[in-house]
């Protein structure tokens, strides 16, 4: 709102505003600068509908050249002053030559009456709204450059202390006695204080009205006084006409300035607009509470883009490396064929060159013992071995047969790579727009929202995401979860949803989730993998679903009774298949020597009859005196001590080595191994009308078990 309440001339803060009939406000005295003298005759440019310049200084000043009305005042040539907002500032014209007045902000002109500025109303609400404003900013009232002199001092004029609202004149103490003495006509007169520094840092103001004499101190202003009619100055504003837009006094009316136009009463126009300014003012709020939001949307939209381009440069940098990886692979491939056809070729002529060695050592040693033979001089020796010698020499040369001493392979490899077109599809690897139509596709990988995977007690939850094209659109995801110990992957959910709750997870397991997306062509690639972790001790309750009908339960299901004499079986919500797990059940009331059970069971066990009665239940059941251990109608282990109001039994199962311990009042019962204690198993309680049971769950182990 500050830069409303600045005056667009100097500024600053609005110093005694004045209103313009552009509803444009400017301050008293930036107004006396920026008024400029006109000849005699002439009127001010008014507005074009171009929107351009109302007044244009420098034209008038060039057609005043040739005209024979030229008043050779230089007042058309605009001066080089400027106010510290940029607005030319002009120097002080004379206040009875003819003047004008043109808008800083929207470059209308209007021309100056006799009664010069005294004929724009002032705009008091403004001025208001600023001294409330720098009051409850803190800011200090801002003051005039310099203080103001008197305007009727003949010599030497001294400061004014005083400024007729209706004279628009500045005066001295003794001027203001001797030419506006507060009586007669002038009483009823406002004079203010001019705005000297003190007396804006003070925020005071004088009052004006009769009383005042040559001694007499200023008053203090101490409220704003009704508008008074600029023609009228002793009458206050009390109609309004439509017509002019403009408020008006009675005696306006009564001289018939306003005859003919629509004129009603003040206060009603004043209601009227006030509700014309609220309505208005609630669509411009609706627009910036639409801005608001926008501007949340585009910052939402920034951090969209920042998550959007760090996961696009993922995706481009496990597509490149998926890449490189496959052509790695293909690389050790082929170079495994380049590295058998080397050994081949390598065993092929090393072969080759022991077979020729081992002919060649074979044919040289013939070749030397021949010759050793020719030099024999006895014919009768050489006669008994020349005929076999020829025989084997001839042989021997049989052997050197066409191609014997030509290499079986060549040293060039006969594999050719061409790469050409590989090479140009990955110069031309690009992004596709989203608007190139590539065909019908698999779905891309879903994108796990990893703010809303969840696990809760031995139940975990996923959420995904994936965008598909219209053409080809998703069918359906698969979900896949290892066992908990990093082994093979199972399918758990396949459907249309993205979010999936799987339950009867092993407690105290981190397990491995994936999720991919088939349509009509084929089965996407699979997301990236979330690690799921459950609770480490289970936090269960009764469950009210799966109890008989005569089992009766309270506090949010954690406490348990029945409404018959019969023992009646009741589970609890959790389901455990491996580990170990430690819960109790506290004994509210014991009443004519019950004997309730305590343990654990499938999910169809009988529930109409005492727990471990079936070979679908485990339990120990106790009186007052002594327990035992019951499964398939089985007793065994009975130990003495029972149960009375305000016990406590403890029950732990150990999946791994497949047996039941139980704790009555921290005396340990067990542990009895059961053979078949293998699967899924819930705890149970079985109990009559006698009987009320609490269950305590998110129990650590119990430490020194007894073995």
């Amino acid at each position: 709102m500050e830069e409303e309440l600045k005056c667009p001339v100097c500024g600053s803060f609005f110093r005694d505003p004045i209103l313009l009939p552009c509803s444009h406000n400017v301050c008293l005295l930036c107004a006396r600068n920026i008024t400029v003298q006109t000849p005699d005759g002439e009127t001010p440019v008014q507005s074009r509908a171009s929107g351009s310049s109302d007044y244009d200084y420098l034209d008038m000043d060039k057609m005043s050249l040739y005209s024979e009305t030229d008043s050779g005042y230089g007042s058309y040539t605009p001066c080089q002053l400027k106010s510290p907002n940029g607005v030319r500032v002009f120097p002080p014209v004379a206040p009875h030559r003819n003047c004008s007045l043109t808008c800083p902000l929207c470059h209308r002109s209007v021309s100056l009456d006799e009664r010069g500025l005294r004929g724009f109303p002032r705009n008091r609400l403004l001025e208001a709204i600023v001294v409330r404003y720098q009051q409850t900013r803190g800011i200090p009232c801002s003051a005039s450059p310099s203080a103001v002199k008197c305007q009727l001092c003949d010599r030497n004029p001294v400061v004014a202390t005083v400024m007729c609202e209706q004279c628009d004149v500045y005066y001295c103490n003794a001027c203001q006695q001797r030419c506006h003495p507060s009586r007669g006509p002038l009483a009823k007169h406002r004079l203010v204080p001019p705005p000297s520094p003190s007396q804006a840092a003070g925020g005071a103001a004088s009052g004006g009205g009769g009383g005042g004499g040559a001694g007499s101190q200023q008053p203090v202003l101490t409220a704003r006084k009704t508008g008074t009619c600029v023609d009228h100055e002793a009458e206050n504003f009390s109609m309004y006409c439509c017509s002019c837009k403009a408020p008006v006094c009675m005696k306006c009316l009564e001289e018939g300035k306003h005859a003919k136009h629509d004129v009603k009463p003040l206060a009603v126009m004043w209601k009227q607009h006030k509700c014309q300014l609220s309505q208005a003012l609630n669509g411009v709020s609706d627009k910036a509470k639409e801005a608001k939001e926008f501007l949340v949307q585009l910052k939402n939209m920034l951090q969209q883009i920042q998550e959007n381009g760090v996961e696009f440069e993922a995706c481009l940098v496990a597509q490149c490396d998926s890449l490189i990886e496959a052509l790695t692979r293909q690389k050790a491939k082929l170079l495994t064929k380049v590295t058998k056809e080397k050994e081949y070729k390598l065993k092929v002529v090393r072969d080759q060159i022991t077979h020729c060695t081992m002919k060649l050592r074979q044919t040289t040693g013939m070749m030397e013992y021949c010759l050793e033979v020719l030099k024999e001089n006895d014919p009768s020796g050489f006669l008994q071995i020349s005929d076999a010698l020829i025989k084997r020499v001839t042989l021997s040369q049989d052997q050197w047969v066409k191609g014997a001493l030509e290499p079986k392979v060549g040293p060039e490899f006969d594999l050719s790579l061409n790469t050409d077109s590989l090479m140009q599809t990955i110069l031309q690897l690009d992004f596709c727009q989203g608007k190139v139509d590539l065909g019908p596709a698999v779905p891309a990988a879903p994108l796990l929202q990893l703010e809303k995977c969840c696990t809760r007690n031995n139940s975990a939850t996923l959420a995904w995401r994936v965008t598909a094209p219209a053409s080809c659109p998703i069918e359906g995801y698969i979900l896949e979860l290892d066992d908990g110990n990093g082994g093979q992957y199972r399918e758990v959910y396949v459907g249309k949803e993205t979010v999936c709750t799987v339950d009867g997870l092993h407690f105290n397991s981190a397990y491995n989730a994936r999720v991919k997306a088939y349509n009509a062509v084929g089965v996407g690639p699979y997301s990236k993998t979330v690690v799921l972790k459950t609770s480490d001790v289970a936090w269960f309750t009764f469950d009210p679903t799966s109890a008989h009908r005569d089992i009766v339960l309270s506090n949010e299901n954690q406490t348990a009774t029945c409404s018959s004499y019969d023992d009646r079986v009741v589970l609890g919500t959790a389901a455990f298949s491996k580990g170990t797990h430690y819960w109790e059940v506290a004994v509210d009331r014991y009443d004519n020597h019950p004997d309730p059970a305590f343990g654990v069971a499938r999910i169809n066990t009988m529930k109409e009859m005492m727990l471990g009665k079936d070979d679908k239940a485990w339990a120990m059941y106790v009186d007052n005196n002594r327990s035992w251990f019951m499964h398939n109608n089985s007793h065994t282990n009975r130990a003495e001590g029972g149960i009375t109001k305000g016990s406590t039994v403890g029950i732990l199962l150990d999946l791994t080595k497949r047996t039941l311990t139980f704790f009555i009042n921290k005396e340990q019962h067990g542990p009895t191994a059961f053979e078949n204690l293998d699967g899924v198993f819930v705890p149970a309680v079985s109990l009559n009308r006698n009987v009320q049971v609490t269950l305590l769950t998110g129990l650590e182990v119990p430490i020194n078990i007894k073995q």
